[in-house]
């Protein structure tokens, strides 16, 4: 079957797309982030508006397709910058406590605050 032009053009996009990535450290967890991606992450304190810029100074790594830095355990002077999109919170988790014989069943939902960012450069 013949390639047709979409199929070189996403290819085209791909290979000039930047190959930079961070990996940082944030409500527990470990997140490998690029330019452009939008990530829900657990809420951070403080107030945020749409727009708002939220920065991670928490860097672990940093690789650019040619060099990898490495953090012990962080890299200092580095930082990944986002911008607030949403405040949410997840799916209901259901949590179920039981004992048997005993006539004791407890249940209860819970539904977990992110954020959502979306990340506007690695520095």
């Amino acid at each position: 079957m013949p390639k047709t032009a979409n199929t070189t053009e996403k290819k085209n996009l791909k290979s000039t797309e930047s190959k930079e990535f961070a990996v940082i450290f944030t409500g527990g967890k470990q997140y490998k982030v690029a330019v452009g991606d939008v990530l829900k992450i657990e809420k951070i304190e403080g107030d945020f508006k749409l727009g708002d810029k939220v920065i991670f100074d928490k860097v672990l790594l940093v690789d650019n397709g040619a060099d990898t830095t490495i953090g012990t355990p962080y890299i200092a002077n580095a930082k990944v910058e986002s911008l607030f999109q949403k405040l949410g919170k997840g799916k209901t988790v259901s949590v179920v406590k039981y004992k048997q014989k005993s006539r004791y069943l407890k249940r209860n939902g819970h539904r977990q605050p992110y954020i959502e960012v979306k990340i506007s450069s690695i520095k």
